[in-house]
């Protein structure tokens, strides 16, 4: 049987180019699960700690409200506390916020650590995705009067 030149070990061709293609295809599919989970628990937390303001009877409470949803939030989804900042603006603005009849908006902004990155030279807060999310909803006329 001559020997042709062409033969090759198939096997070991397909492996090598499997992993060449796999590896890169099993990370990303991490990669974004993490950045779906983490926008969709800034996304919950914003909902529900727009809501939980919005319903408070006064400052003190809507302030307690708060920091409990988002301590709720933090630990359910697997938010990092440290990364975590969440602002409050009213429409119409110019006075306090959160006020009887206003507007309130709830931004909840978090950043998202790529897994597998070595926390060297900085590379774990270079390699970290941006998440934002915002709700919006209506207080009472009778807020703070309670």
């Amino acid at each position: 049987m001559p020997d042709d030149g062409e033969r090759g070990s198939a096997a070991l061709e397909f492996i090598l180019v499997g992993l060449l293609l796999l590896v890169p295809l099993v990370y990303l599919v991490g990669a974004l699960g993490l950045i779906q989970g983490q926008s969709l628990g800034a996304e919950a937390g914003t909902r529900h700690i727009a809501r939980a303001v919005a319903s408070a009877t006064n400052d003190a409470d809507a302030a307690g409200r708060a920091d409990l949803v988002l301590e709720s939030i933090t630990r359910e989804y697997g938010l990092d506390p440290s990364s975590v900042d969440v602002t409050f603006a009213c429409r119409p603005a110019g006075a306090a916020c959160p006020r009887a009849g206003a507007t309130l908006v709830v931004t909840l902004r978090t950043r998202v650590a790529l897994p597998l990155v070595p926390p060297v030279f900085g590379l774990d807060r270079l390699a970290s995705i941006p998440v934002e999310a915002s709700a919006v909803q209506k207080v009472s006329r009778f807020w703070g009067s309670r």
